[in-house]
């Protein structure tokens, strides 16, 4: 079987001890992010995790999300295969078993079982887990909203507000509460500053598929709908800066990168998504993707571009926002 690399993360809204084995991270909020837990290499905190149900699995993306019960605490496990890497290739053809399943002329095909280091799963561990992480995990279908600026202001905007969607563990980062020996690029400048650091969804041992997430000093300004023509210079100092920290740290040129905002955002703090062209990161779709060079050229052109233009975006079926845009006849 193979070896498995742990992060462990935890909600604010957990307060109870899960076990002597399981070694906390600092509190996090429903989106599922907070300080990685260091295990030892012979500890096994998954070891009583009981299944409830799978959530989703995908055999193209080689993952599973999976519901169930950890030391009596609700928990999501997510487990993921390791990329094979360029640099790990001699020693898996060198050092792997190879079982014969079938020949036919000059094509044969095995079952290959490489040695258990180059053989890993990343896992993720949420717990305790709320209700929000396991439906933000479970398969659903989606629709395409059509959200007018109007739209925005009646519709979106009341419902983030009465949310009240915490975002503590941004600040936790910006603070270097949490996750500070993770970034990797900071310009503390309280205006057009922002703090660059690897997305947990890469597990940094390969560039192809590098994602990284620019998070702004300035804590007024939520989403894309937010922005206007005074935020430009911010915008542009993330664009360049941005590039040339990665260029710097994994030698990769602006010409192989894709730099983009999410709208919808999946946290209320505006942030910038970093990845590797050719990598097809979860939510890097026309649909849900705005490219940052096009936001200041729009920006450039019209101060007020996002708070008034139509904007597509997908949201899955339990999502809240989707009943109120139901609600008011916009479905």
């Amino acid at each position: 079987m193979a070896e498995t690399t742990t992060k462990c993360v935890t909600d604010s809204s957990g307060t109870d001890e899960l076990s002597p084995k399981v070694k906390r991270a600092k509190p996090d909020n429903e989106n599922g992010r907070g300080e990685v837990g260091h295990e030892s290499e012979s500890e096994n905190i998954l070891s009583g995790f009981k299944t409830s149900t799978v959530l989703s699995d995908s055999a193209r993306e080689k993952n599973i999300f999976i519901h169930g019960k950890l030391a009596d605490q609700d928990a999501v496990v997510i487990l993921e295969k390791t990329p094979i890497r360029e640099d790990t290739l001699a020693e898996i053809f060198s050092g792997s078993r190879l079982k014969l399943e079938m020949r036919n002329d000059i094509y044969c095909t095995y079952q290959l079982q490489a040695p258990p280091h180059l053989n890993e799963i990343k896992t993720t561990v949420v717990c305790p887990a709320t209700e929000k992480h396991v439906k933000k995990y479970q398969r659903q279908e989606s629709s395409l909203v059509e959200e007018t600026g109007t739209d925005y202001q009646s519709i979106t905007l009341p419902y983030i507000q009465k949310q009240s969607f915490s975002v503590q563990w941004v600040y936790n980062i910006l603070e270097k509460k949490a996750e500070a020996e993770r970034i990797v690029y900071e310009d503390p400048d309280p205006e057009v500053g922002f703090v660059l650091l690897p997305d947990f969804k890469w597990d940094q041992k390969q560039v192809d598929d590098l994602y990284l997430i620019a998070i702004t000093h300035q804590r007024d300004i939520r989403s894309l709908r937010d922005l206007s023509s005074e935020h430009i210079p911010l915008l542009q100092n993330i664009f360049q800066k941005g590039k040339e920290a990665i260029l710097q740290r994994y030698n990769l040129p602006a010409s192989k990168l894709r730099i983009y905002l999410h709208y919808q955002p999946s946290y209320y703090h505006l942030h910038v998504h970093f990845t590797k062209l050719g990598y097809e990161a979860p939510g890097c779709g026309v649909e849900r993707a705005h490219l940052l060079a096009d936001v200041i050229q729009n920006l450039q052109s019209d101060p007020d571009y996002y708070k008034n233009r139509t904007l597509y975006f997908p949201l899955r079926a339990d999502d809240g926002l989707l009943s109120k845009f139901r609600e008011a006849g916009r479905l």
